[in-house]
């Protein structure tokens, strides 16, 4: 182990650029589809000898000191982010005449601007870089500040955060009730990055047994939670409704062409909401279509409500992804909103919510007036993008059942399960993933909706036009699911379970104690290696 750490350490020239992009890269093995988690081990574990061999000239100021390791960690966050996020392509090709010369932008373009905060988490970890375990705690809560930066500035994108990482199944996830991903993300790279101790021999019976200690209290909650905990009772009974998940898989590009095959995709889903139940089933009481399900304004369409009211049951209730469209008077072009509605069965328009946070150069056009110029426009086509609303609405059905409502990838962020959440008894989230084909992204997307159930710990109900459509328990365990790229529909119920447990503190707050027990032990240990003390 001390050799490969002194050959990786002394590596120069482009076989370092290499060797960092590489590392980057195989941890992504560990997400989904596949959810190695081992590969992180080695990817930090390279990371952290790269960093050591990170040297400037005695002469250099603070910035040239610094910038070695900041170049080491953007190459390594660029190797991660392009392996994790190349599907991002896959949207563009949809319509390739009008967008593959974007392709490069989303597969090379933001992946380099992403891993800026890995380069500035690498060059800040540098500051406080010393021998032994000092060095680990340091990697940690820089790589936890970040991440926890890249989740909020700019609009955030906390894709693929190194937290999820350690969630590949849930027995793994349940920490995350407590102290969020981005507490389970700082203290990951700590227990990643600690195999780097055995090859430099400095404080490593500390470093392994704490980071033993953190992997085994990890799993050991989560096996408490869903084996050995006492179970609440299940809320489940005769009455309790029956959820029917419609999974249509609608071709992207279909969406996109005319009249007639908006009416064929309605049809579909109206099919497919008004079929039997299988094996002699209860008829669901709610039917959940996926985002944008209903492929023109449904409100100017009095015949769409008919036909729905035609195919519910006067006590049946339909959830369904459209496009609202809001009238802002004459000589003003409507806004448009990504939306959901609550439809009873008598096709009237109940409830609705319209999605708060939205998808940049997806659904708006940052900096609009400026890149119009220059024939950059959103890949949705609609008018002047998206609005925004100010707000999130529950959903309150007639049953009186409350929803929280998460449109495609808002349920990535969990700064947004904010507000009225604690009187919600489920999460909706609709989604669209057939923008991204048979790729990682919407199993990527999927487990990061799990996380999200067992957080808050309300059960998920969650539905894609090509999946991944399930229901699953506060635990992040799936009840019952369709298949990614599956066409059909699945009826189950939702079991209602307490959370697993009610902490004092916040999970923002445990983060950030997180945080600040890494920078202690770090500083402490860069001040022994200071004054000679280490």
């Amino acid at each position: 182990m001390e050799r490969i750490a002194d050959r990786v350490i002394l590596v120069w020239g482009y076989k370092r650029v290499l060797l960092a992009i590489l590392a980057g890269a195989f941890g992504v093995l560990a997400l989904p589809p596949i959810g190695f988690f081992a590969a992180m081990f080695v990817s930090f574990t390279l990371l952290v000898w790269l960093i050591d061999g990170a040297a400037a000239a005695p002469d250099s100021g603070i910035i040239g000191r610094l910038w070695p390791s900041f170049v080491t960690g953007w190459l390594f966050g660029f190797g991660y982010f392009v392996a994790g996020l190349w599907w991002l392509g896959h949207a563009l090709m949809i319509d390739a005449e009008e967008f593959a010369w974007a392709l490069p932008l989303a597969i090379f373009g933001l992946p380099a601007v992403l891993a800026i905060f890995y380069g500035l988490a690498t060059a800040l970890a540098r500051i406080l870089w010393s021998d032994g375990v000092g060095r680990i705690a340091a990697l940690a809560a820089s790589f936890g500040l970040l991440e926890w930066a890249r989740s909020v500035l700019f609009t955030g994108f906390p894709w693929n955060a190194i937290g999820y990482g350690m969630t590949p199944v849930p027995v793994m996830m349940q920490s995350a009730h407590i102290i969020g991903i981005m507490g389970i993300t700082a203290l990951s790279v700590f227990v990643f990055a600690a195999p780097a101790l055995l090859g430099t021999k400095q404080g490593a019976k500390t470093g392994i047994s704490l980071a033993l200690l953190l992997l085994a209290a990890h799993v050991g909650y989560g096996g408490y939670v869903l084996y050995g905990a006492p179970k609440p009772v299940a809320a489940t009974t005769d009455k309790s409704p029956v959820i029917r998940l419609v999974q249509p898989m609608i071709d992207q590009s279909a969406k996109m062409d005319n009249d007639a095959d908006r009416a064929a995709i309605f049809e579909k889903h109206l099919k497919l909401s008004a079929e039997a139940p299988k094996d002699g089933g209860r008829k669901p009481d709610i039917i959940v279509w996926p985002e944008t399900a209903i492929p023109f304004i449904l409100t100017d369409n009095q015949d769409a409500l008919t036909r729905i009211a035609d195919t519910l049951d006067d006590n049946q209730v339909l959830l369904a992804g459209a496009v609202r469209a809001e009238d802002m008077g004459p000589g003003n072009p409507p806004r448009y909103y990504n939306s959901i509605y609550v439809i009873d069965g008598r096709g009237q328009i109940i409830a609705a919510s319209d999605k708060v946070h939205l998808v940049p150069f997806g659904e708006y056009m940052p900096f609009e007036s400026l890149l119009s110029e220059f024939g950059i426009q959103n890949i949705v086509e609609m008018p002047g993008g998206f609005s925004a609303a100010a707000t999130r609405q529950l959903l309150t059905l007639p049953s009186g059942l409350k929803l929280y409502p998460l449109v495609c990838y808002e349920i990535i962020f969990p700064g947004e399960m904010t507000g009225d959440i604690g009187s919600a008894l489920a999460i909706l989230n609709i989604t669209n993933d057939a923008w991204f084909g048979a790729t990682p992204g919407p199993y990527q997307h999927f487990q990061q909706a799990r996380v999200r159930a067992v957080e808050t710990g309300l059960p998920l109900i969650r539905d894609g036009n090509s999946g991944i459509s399930a229901l699953v328990s506060p635990r992040g365990e799936i009840i019952a699911g369709l298949s990614l790229n599956e066409t059909g529909f699945i009826d189950a119920t939702l079991d209602s379970f307490a959370s697993p447990t009610h902490l004092p503190l916040s999970r923002e707050t445990y983060f950030w104690l997180i945080e600040t027990l890494l920078l202690a032990i770090a500083m402490a240990s860069r001040f022994g290696f200071v004054f000679k003390r280490n």
